[in-house]
Order: C-alpha cells, then structure tokens, then sequence
C-alpha cells in the first residue's frame, strides 16, 4: 500500500485514523474516521482518492459496502488493513465507549492498540 503523507494530508482527514470504503447509496468512495459521537463523515476530494487508487490498483477491487481501507496512522505508525466494514464500526464503537476527554485518555488508546494489534495478528 503506497500512502505517503502529502497524499494522505491531500485527503484532508482531520485525524489519523480513518476508513474508507465505496457507497453504492452515495455513487462514490466515501470516508469516515471514529469519534467519540460516533462515525464521523470527512468528505474527500476525488481528485486525490483517484490519485492513491492509481497507485494501489487492490482499492479498486474492495467490494462497495462491505470492505474498506482501515488507515492507522498515528504516534509515527502506517498502517492499511483492507477489512470488512464490520471491523470498521467495532472500532467506532470502541471510541465511543472507551474515549476520554479531549486526548481520548489511556484507556482509549489502550483499546486502540489492542484492536490494532488483532488486526495485525489476524485475530480481528
């Protein structure tokens, strides 16, 4: 998977943690990072998701609505899963429950890290 930072902060996500994933229902790929009130929906230009799928031909082949690029890339960490979309919403729900205050707290994080870590081990 070929993301570097310029294309990822041409992206515009706000944080570095996000997933993406083709919507049948909005005609397009769509974007979407945890937050503590939930998925939250960063729009993206097509321009430079174009771009990043040029470079990573398998973007192309995601199943629309149900499997995503899942992007780590937090504290010096790049990470890309491609995943269901399931495992997308776990994690949101992690974020939810486990997030505090403005930072997320340690206990988020933790939460964050081991979810990471299964993904990494192939126990997701």
């Amino acid at each position: 998977m070929r993301l570097d930072d310029e294309r990822w902060d041409a992206l515009g996500i706000p944080v570095g943690l996000a997933f993406f994933f083709r919507s049948s229902a909005a005609g397009r790929v769509v974007a979407f990072y945890p937050s503590p009130a939930g998925a939250t929906e960063s729009l993206i230009g097509l321009d430079s998701w174009v771009s990043i799928e040029g470079e990573n031909p398998v973007l192309g082949e995601l199943q629309p609505d149900v499997e995503a690029l899942l992007v780590y890339r937090v504290d010096g960490v790049r990470e890309h899963y491609r995943v269901s979309i399931d495992h997308c919403y776990r994690l949101v729900g992690l974020v939810r429950v486990h997030w505090r205050g403005f930072s997320g707290g340690a206990g988020g994080w933790e939460e964050i890290g081991r979810f990471f870590a299964a993904l990494r081990d192939g126990h997701a």
